[in-house]
């Protein structure tokens, strides 16, 4: 693991907001051209770790179309692929031919498992055509090569005449698959071989000599970046990659709900204590993101390299009598809150974070998907990204205030997060968070310049922040008609419940 314009984007437009609780709070909604939210902020991440590929994509030697059509609903963009760790111990030579004849090898990275390769790379193309997105491939360069990424991408993406091409052709593709987006490595510190951000940078300058571009399109090259706070990782890198080479550079962060020195904490059986906690480390992230791309802005004074945060979520301890080295992890109303907020913080940094890969999207750690045998469900998680995907391409509108607090004890976190956006139909989409476990918050916006015939909205909450649901409950925790906006005067009023999660819709 580890454009064109739209003219009414260019009128400038202030609206001032009302955030009631125990205090009036003004929010200032800037309707100017802001970024485009990249829609590869809401990637997605399967790896070949425990029950992620085999059984939660891939089972009996065919897809889980019941899985693959619940992923298309919520429009994933772009989907990250073999890993994570594993990714430095794959060589694609063995998942491709005929399964019967393919080589069966050791997962040694997540738990000495075997794996008969049976999903191998054409088994991952079709599902990304499936789904409709674009694949992102992790290369080896771990125990790879760069002989052996340079003959994968001849592989995929050379349209002429080759020994290579020849055998993608017998092996089934007769044309191309022209894949742009790859990473150089992963966890290179760790997993992938314990190197220093120097030595890697070399290594990076190598192989992205060798990733010819044999599509004639750019290619979308990205960096192994650091784990959480290593800002010495990103230092090294920066200073010595060859920046003309480089589409975006990675960050990973794991938010653990525990003690930081190992003890993650139970995905269903905390406290507000835990809650509190987890709800802080989430928040952090906004501290790492902005320290990290002042060390980028340093090297990349024209801000052309995107900081990718290809992996990212929740981890906690797996749920009891499953195997450690499989990650299998529940997920809570509070998992949901805590994806609503990391992608509130990416869609506010759209200028720079292009890409982000949520770890992972079946039955690993903050999962969309849980599946047990033929039965599958939908977590918190998931109805999070089925309600944000109205945010995908469209353009930011920029948001200013001050949040009241949630209080716990003598800490404070700010209670409310949000992001807003106007797509290419000129409707606007605010999402607004309430962390808060116990208080409500009351918004009041000024509708003068915002579209306002059609006011609808969605939520996300549940009595308690560690709902879950499950196999024989699977609705517990779903997405309903939110009902708490409406329009008072020439204004909108909005009532957020504790603990929830609001995307209100203004045509």
């Amino acid at each position: 693991m580890r454009m064109k314009m739209f003219l009414f984007l260019i009128l400038p437009l202030f609206v001032t907001v009302s955030v009631r609780s125990q205090s009036t709070v003004d929010l200032l909604i800037k309707d100017t051209a802001g970024p485009q939210i990249s829609r590869y902020i809401y990637g997605q991440f399967a790896e070949h770790l425990g029950r992620c590929v085999y059984e939660g994509l891939w089972k009996d030697n065919k897809f889980r179309m019941e899985v693959v059509n619940a992923l298309k609903k919520i429009k994933i963009p772009v989907l990250r692929w073999p890993g994570g760790c594993f990714a430095d111990q794959y060589h694609w030579r063995d998942g491709v031919g005929p399964r019967e004849q393919r080589k069966k090898t050791v997962n040694t990275q997540w738990g000495m498992v075997m794996d008969n390769n049976s999903f191998g790379t054409h088994e991952f193309l079709e599902l990304c055509s499936m789904l409709g997105c674009e694949p992102y491939i992790a290369a080896n360069v771990g125990t790879g090569t760069p002989e052996e990424m340079e003959s994968w991408l001849e592989y995929l993406n050379y349209p002429g005449e080759s020994t290579l091409t020849d055998l993608r052709k017998k092996n089934g593709r007769q044309e191309p698959w022209n894949v742009t987006i790859w990473g150089v490595g992963n966890e290179n510190w760790g997993c992938g071989g314990w190197m220093t951000p120097e030595y890697y940078a070399m290594l990076y300058r190598r192989y992205s000599r060798f990733c010819r571009r044999f599509n004639g399109q750019p290619m979308k090259l990205i960096a192994c970046g650091a784990e959480n706070d290593d800002y010495n990782w990103t230092e090294g890198v920066m200073k010595n990659i060859l920046l003309r080479a480089t589409w975006g550079i990675g960050v990973h962060y794991y938010i653990i709900p525990g003690d930081p020195n190992g003890i993650h904490g139970s995905a269903t059986q905390f406290d507000e204590d835990g809650y509190f906690k987890a709800m802080t480390a989430c928040l952090k992230m906004e501290e790492l993101i902005n320290k990290h791309l002042a060390i980028m802005d340093k090297y990349d004074t024209l801000k052309k390299v995107a900081l990718v945060m290809d992996e990212w979520g929740i981890a906690t301890d797996v749920e009891p009598g499953t195997r450690p080295e499989f990650h299998y992890q529940q997920n809570s109303l509070r998992d949901g809150l805590i994806a609503a907020t990391a992608l509130n913080i990416f869609n506010n940094h759209a200028d720079r974070i292009k890409m982000a890969n949520l770890a992972q999207v079946v039955n690993v750690v903050q999962a969309l998907i849980l599946t047990e045998g033929d039965k599958m469900l939908l977590t918190p998680t998931y109805h999070i990204f089925d309600m944000y995907k109205v945010h995908q391409d469209a353009h930011l509108l920029a948001l200013k205030f001050n949040s009241p607090d949630y209080v716990y004890g003598q800490q404070k976190l700010p209670a409310v997060n949000a992001s807003a956006s106007r797509d290419s139909l000129g409707a606007v989409h605010i999402s607004l968070v309430n962390i808060d476990a116990n208080k409500p918050v009351t918004i009041r916006t000024s509708l003068h310049g915002l579209p306002s015939k059609s006011i609808q909205g969605q939520i996300l909450t549940s009595e308690k922040v560690n709902d879950i649901n499950t196999f024989d409950h699977p609705d517990k925790v779903h997405l309903a008609d939110f009902t708490g906006a409406y329009k008072e005067g020439g204004n909108l009023v909005i009532t957020l419940p504790a603990r929830s999660v609001v995307m209100v819709e203004l045509k």
